[in-house]
C-alpha cells in the first residue's frame, strides 16, 4: 500500500486539549506527520503496539540527536522550546551501553526498598501540608489552591530534601525545571531556562563538593567514578537536573489531576474513601485517563522504518532515516482498542492499561515514587476534608501550557472545616 500523503498536524504548544489532539493523531495511522515548535517536521506515534515496537528497537531508533540532520547541522536555534530536553548528555539522550552506564548511577535513588523507606517521609510532609491547610481554613465561599498548597509542594519538597537542595537554591531550581517543559515558551524564555538550569545545578554540585551531605546529590558525586567510565561534568549536571525534574513533575501532575477527577466524580470518591476500591487502583485510573506526561521528546530514526497500515484501507507509513519521532505515551490510556468508553473516569475498571511512565529501556525511574506519593496524599486529603468541592467547574481548570507535561496550573477547591 502507498505512503500516506497528508498535511502535517501542528501540535498545540499550550497543550490545551491534548486528548482531542491525541485522537486526531491516532486516526492518522501507525504514525502521524506533525510539526514541532519552530516548524520542525516529525512523526507522532500514539498506538500502543507501534510504541512498543519502536521503543524497544535499538537498531532503528535512537535517543541521540546526532542522528537528526537539523540538530547536527546547527539549524536548531538555542531558543527552541525543546532544546533543553534534546541537548542534554544524560540517560535521556543516550542509547545502549552509555545509557545503561548513566542509568546505573541513577537507579539506586529510586530502588523499590528506598522508595518504600520514604513512605514515612511522604506521610510526614503530607500531614504537615494538611495541618497548614486546616490551620488556615477559610470561609466556605473562599477557595484554596490545592495545586500550590499540596500537589506541588509535596513532591518538590521531597525531591529537594532527597537531593540536599538548600533552601536558598530551591526556588531557582524548581523554576528552571518547570521551564524545561514549557513548550509554549518564547525563544528568550527557552534560552534563559537552559542558562538558569545549568547555573543552579552547578551551584548545587559545588556546594556538595565543599560540604558533602547525606543526600543523593552527594551520592552522585561519590559514585561518579564507579560506572565504567567516570561521569563528565556535563553528564553530572544533566543527570542531576533530570533526576530532580523527573522525580517531582510526574507526581505533581498525578496528585493534582487525582484530586480534580475525584472531586468531579463524587460517586468514585465515595468508593475509594469507603475502601471498596483500593487507592492503588484509583492511582492507576488517574494515570490512565490523566497521564502526567503526554508526549516525550524525542527519538530519531537511524534508518528508514516501514510501518504497514494496521486497519482496512489504511496507508503504510515510512519514517525516513534522521526524522524525529515523538512518542505519545499519554494517548495509550484512552485508546478505544484497549478500553471501553475510554474517556470515562472509572476506578472500578478491571483493565487500566496505560504507558503513563513510558516503555522500554527508558521507562521512568521515578514511577514507583510517583505512585506512592499519590497513594499517600489522596486518601490523606479526603480523610481530612471529606466534603471538599471544586471551586470551579471541572471544564474550567487551567492546564499547564505544555504538550509534554499533562498537568494543571491551579486547582481551586472549597474546603470544609473538619468536624472535631
Amino acid at each position: 500500500m502507498t505512503q500516506a500523503q497528508t498535511e502535517p498536524i501542528v501540535l498545540d504548544p499550550t497543550g490545551a486539549d491534548p486528548h482531542t489532539e491525541a485522537r486526531l493523531l491516532r486516526d492518522q495511522g501507525p504514525a502521524a506527520r506533525i510539526l514541532l515548535p519552530g516548524g520542525f517536521p516529525a512523526w507522532s506515534i500514539t498506538r500502543p503496539d507501534v510504541i512498543r515496537a519502536l521503543l524497544t528497537d535499538d537498531t532503528r531508533v535512537s535517543k541521540n540527536p546526532r542522528h537528526w540532520p537539523a540538530w547536527r547541522d546547527g539549524q536548531v536555534p538555542d531558543g527552541w522550546p525543546l532544546a533543553a530536553l534534546v541537548r542534554v548528555t544524560s540517560m535521556l539522550t543516550q542509547d545502549g551501553e552509555n545509557h545503561r552506564r548513566l542509568r546505573t548511577i541513577s537507579a539506586p535513588a529510586f530502588a523499590p526498598r528506598r522508595i518504600e523507606a520514604l513512605r514515612a517521609r511522604v506521610t510526614a510532609i503530607t500531614t504537615d501540608l494538611l495541618d497548614t491547610l486546616e490551620a488556615a481554613y477559610a470561609l466556605p465561599d473562599q477557595s484554596t489552591d490545592l495545586y500550590e498548597h499540596l500537589a506541588r509542594p509535596l513532591p518538590t519538597r521531597l525531591i529537594c530534601d532527597l537531593f540536599g537542595v538548600p533552601d536558598t537554591l530551591r526556588p531557582d531550581a524548581l523554576r528552571a525545571v518547570d521551564g524545561v517543559l514549557a513548550t509554549a515558551a518564547t525563544p528568550q524564555q527557552a534560552a534563559d531556562t537552559i542558562q538558569n538550569l545549568d547555573a543552579v545545578m552547578e551551584a548545587l554540585l559545588r556546594e556538595k563538593e565543599a560540604e558533602p551531605g547525606d543526600d543523593m546529590a552527594t551520592d552522585l558525586l561519590t559514585t561518579r567514578d564507579n560506572v565504567g567510565r567516570p561521569l563528565t561534568r556535563r553528564e553530572m549536571l544533566d543527570t542531576l537536573a533530570l533526576m530532580i525534574g523527573a522525580g517531582a513533575e510526574t507526581a505533581v501532575n498525578l496528585i493534582a489531576y487525582g484530586i480534580a477527577e475525584l472531586l468531579a466524580h463524587p460517586d468514585q470518591l465515595l468508593l475509594a474513601a469507603s475502601g471498596e476500591v483500593p487507592w492503588d487502583a484509583v492511582v492507576e485510573e488517574v494515570l490512565r485517563v490523566r497521564p502526567p506526561i503526554m508526549h516525550m521528546p524525542l527519538r530519531f530514526a537511524t534508518t528508514d522504518i516501514h510501518l504497514p497500515g494496521q486497519k482496512d484501507g489504511e496507508p503504510d507509513v515510512v519514517i525516513r532515516a534522521g526524522e524525529p519521532i515523538l512518542p505519545g505515551f499519554g494517548a495509550v490510556g484512552r485508546d478505544p482498542d484497549l478500553h471501553h468508553n475510554p474517556d470515562a473516569f472509572d476506578i472500578t475498571r478491571t483493565t487500566k492499561a496505560h504507558m503513563a511512565f513510558g516503555h522500554g529501556p527508558h521507562y521512568c525511574l521515578g514511577a514507583a515514587l510517583g505512585r506512592m506519593e499519590a497513594a499517600v496524599a489522596l486518601p490523606a486529603l479526603f480523610d481530612r476534608f471529606p466534603t471538599a468541592q471544586l471551586a470551579v467547574p471541572r471544564s474550567e481548570l487551567t492546564p499547564l501550557p505544555s504538550f509534554i507535561a499533562h498537568g494543571l496550573s491551579a486547582l481551586p477547591v472549597h474546603l470544609t472545616r473538619p468536624v472535631k
